[in-house]
Parts: structure tokens; sequence; C-alpha cells
């Protein structure tokens, strides 16, 4: 079986080594040289900033030609005004995102393509991630029941998650649309020295503030990408 590394691995080096199908995922390359390697078939999909391939700049090139370039660079916002920026055009994405998951025939939006989510799951994981990294540590509440983990933390033990329920999308949105009342009505109030102010989030541990909220926006981003990824598919099935 593959080999796993997670935690800091910065300031490593890898010589000689055989990365043949290797999975990078959540990682920060930042500053990483890669030389005497063979790139053969490769996918990055990141946030790009300046990236030199055989001594040629693409970074431009891949930016003008990434739809999503705008919105990646707004994942890690510096202030609060920032923040709230971030989550209106976040929120604007997922708006048309849902009402084409709304407009899917025969209960579309509750099939899984390729085993991945379903909508109605992915809509569930993200209400598991607000709770997880705001709306327990942060303000005090408890998790949703629908809530939905991914699948290497099914059996953490999350308090009140009930793994049977298999709610409607309509019943997915609607407690989807208070959380993204309480993140709003966070950002409304935060303070820059608030965010590194320490809270500790289950199964992880203590991070500042601000590192949370930059987590649940990575989050709604990446499987936003997802979701559209897999309407269409189900929009030309």
């Amino acid at each position: 079986m593959p080999e796993e590394f997670e935690g800091d691995l910065a300031g490593a080096v890898f010589w000689g080594a055989d990365l043949t199908g290797a999975e990078f995922r959540d990682v920060n390359l930042t500053d990483v040289t890669i030389s005497h390697a063979w790139l053969v078939n490769v996918e990055v999909d990141a946030l790009v900033e300046r990236m030199v391939v055989n001594g040629v700049d693409i970074t431009d090139y891949v930016n003008q030609h990434d739809a999503w370039y705008p919105l990646r660079t707004m994942l890690r916002p510096a202030t609060p005004a920032d923040m709230r920026t971030t989550w209106a055009a976040l929120e604007a994405e997922w708006a048309d995102t849902i009402a084409q998951a709304i407009a899917l025939p025969d209960d579309g939006a509750s099939q899984s393509v390729n085993e991945e989510f379903s909508f109605v799951q992915t809509v569930q994981h993200l209400v598991f991630a607000v709770d997880k990294w705001c709306t327990v540590p942060e303000l005090g509440g408890e998790f949703d029941p629908i809530g939905l983990p991914n699948r290497g933390s099914l059996d953490f033990g999350w308090p009140n998650l009930d793994y049977s329920l298999t709610p409607t999308l309509a019943e997915a949105l609607a407690v989807r649309a208070d959380r993204g009342a309480r993140i709003r009505a966070l950002l409304d109030t935060i303070d820059p020295a608030d965010f590194e102010r320490s809270i500790d989030v289950m199964e992880n541990g203590p991070h500042p503030l601000q590192e949370c909220l930059y987590t649940v926006f990575e989050e709604e981003f990446w499987h936003l990408r997802y979701a559209r990824r897999d309407l269409a598919i189900l929009q030309g099935a």
C-alpha cells in the first residue's frame, strides 16, 4: 500500500525518488524547486504565482486562461472587509450552482458521479465544515445532525451527527442557508485583533481564527469546483 505523508515536510529533499502516480492534496508548494525531472501527463490545479517551467515563466498564460483565477486569489483575505468580499463572491457562485442542481431531473442532486459526493452530500459536507471550523469552536453552537465529514473522518466520533439521515436537497439547503447567515454575521463583527486568537478545533487542535475561516473559504471553493464538474456530467446524461 502506498505510504501517506502528512504534517510539516518543509525543507525536505526528495532525491532519486519515484513519485509516479503520487497525489499531492492540500499542500503548500511555495518555493519548491524541481530539477532533473520528468513531467509527463501531470495535472496541477492550484493558485499560480510565478511558475517557471524549463526557464519559461508561464504564470500569466496560466492565469489568463483560468476562469477560476480571480476567485482563487481571494481565498486568503487579509482584512475583515476582504473576508466579507470573499464570502459574498463564494455565495454568488454557489447561488448559480444551486440553481443548476435544483433544475436537475429525477432527483439528480442525490446521484453520485464516479463515487464522489452527490450534490446533496456536498451540501451536507459544507454544513459540517462550517460547524467544525466555526459554528462549534467559535460561535458555541452544535453540529447539525445532517453534517457529513469526509470519508477519512467518519469514525472520529462527532457529536450530534446522524449518518442515517438522508435529507432532501431542500432540507440540506435550508441548513446551509442558516450556516451562511452565521458566517456573514461573524464577518460583520470580526476585528483584525481576533485573527490570531486560538480556537480549539475538534480533530485538528488549536488554530488561529483567521486560519479557520480560510479553511471554510477553501472548502467552499474546492467543493464548488467539484460540484460544477459533476453537474456538467449529470446535465449531459
